[in-house]
Formats: C-alpha cells, sequence, structure tokens
C-alpha cells in the first residue's frame, strides 16, 4: 500500500507538504510490473512572496524520473534542476522493506554531485570549495524533505485507510 502511494497518489499529499507549490504528472508509461513517471515539482510554498521575486522559477523547480518496480517494490530515480542542469546531478534508488505489523521501512539511497565549476559566477579557484559546500546544505535539506514527505504519506494514508496509525 505504501509503495502504490509514493508512486501514484504523490500530487495527493500537497496539502501536507507546506514547502512543495504543486506536483505535476508529465509522463506515466507502464509495462507490467514496471512503471516509469516523470513529475514535475515546483517548490517554494514556505518562501515569502518577496523572496520569490528574486528567485527563478527554475530554482524552485526539478524534474523526478523514476522507474518503479512493483515486483522489487523499489524505485531508481534521478532528478534535474532547470536552473543548474548543467551542474548538478542527483540520482538514486528507494526500496519499500515489510517493517512488520503492517509497517514499512523506506530505504533511500542516492547521490548529488554538483560542479560547481559549470555554475555562472563561481570563480574556479573557489569551485571545489563552494561545491562540496553545495552539497552538504542540499543533502542536509533533502533529508528533512524525505523525513516531511513521509509524515506526510503517513497523514494521507490515514485519511485513505482510518485504521492505519500516523507515527509521530
Amino acid at each position: 500500500m505504501v509503495f502504490a502511494a509514493y508512486r501514484d497518489d504523490m500530487d495527493k499529499l500537497l496539502p501536507y507538504l507546506p514547502n512543495v507549490r504543486a506536483i505535476e504528472v508529465k509522463s506515466r508509461k507502464e509495462h507490467g510490473a514496471v512503471i516509469e513517471i516523470v513529475n514535475h515539482w515546483r517548490g517554494g510554498g514556505d518562501i515569502p512572496a518577496a523572496v520569490r521575486v528574486v528567485l527563478s522559477e527554475s530554482m524552485l523547480a526539478w524534474v523526478d524520473y523514476a522507474k518503479w518496480d512493483a515486483d522489487a517494490l523499489a524505485c531508481e530515480w534521478r532528478t534535474e534542476t532547470p536552473a543548474f542542469a548543467q551542474s548538478m546531478q542527483s540520482s538514486g534508488r528507494n526500496v519499500f522493506h515489510d517493517d512488520g505489523a503492517g509497517k514499512t521501512l523506506l530505504e533511500v539511497r542516492g547521490s548529488i554531485v554538483i560542479d560547481a565549476k559549470k555554475v555562472p559566477g563561481v570563480p574556479g579557484f573557489f569551485a571545489g570549495s563552494v561545491g562540496r559546500l553545495a552539497e552538504a546544505f542540499l543533502v542536509e535539506k533533502i533529508q528533512a524533505n524525505l523525513l516531511e514527505t513521509a509524515r506526510a504519506m503517513a497523514k494521507y494514508l490515514a485519511t485513505v485507510s482510518p485504521a492505519s496509525p500516523v507515527p509521530a
């Protein structure tokens, strides 16, 4: 149930994700137990409008390419951020494990690499340290967002399956 909800119902989490303004399914291709989905995410929901004026829409958006395998209860993914398409790579694999008593453990493994030499305005001699700092910052933000998404999913699942307990 959790695997299918992450795959099929992500857009229904918007009421529970204050930092996301939209999740739009761009494409969905089914090949038996494998489904390929492309979602366009727009963040910045929790950023004040005055600040959003300074940030371009492409800085607050990303495209998620996911290959969901129902037999393996796993998802191979990669993301692209239009503002940093040439300088950032992010990919990984999520595996959904039965954790007993109706619980699911979601294992997320991924990598993010930033080539700051390809970011406009970053001097070459600073590129290495800027890239490492940006990677560390983004990993911290992504971890927080993954936890927020898991809590949002639990709340959503409680509404569609009232017998499901919602963890704190």
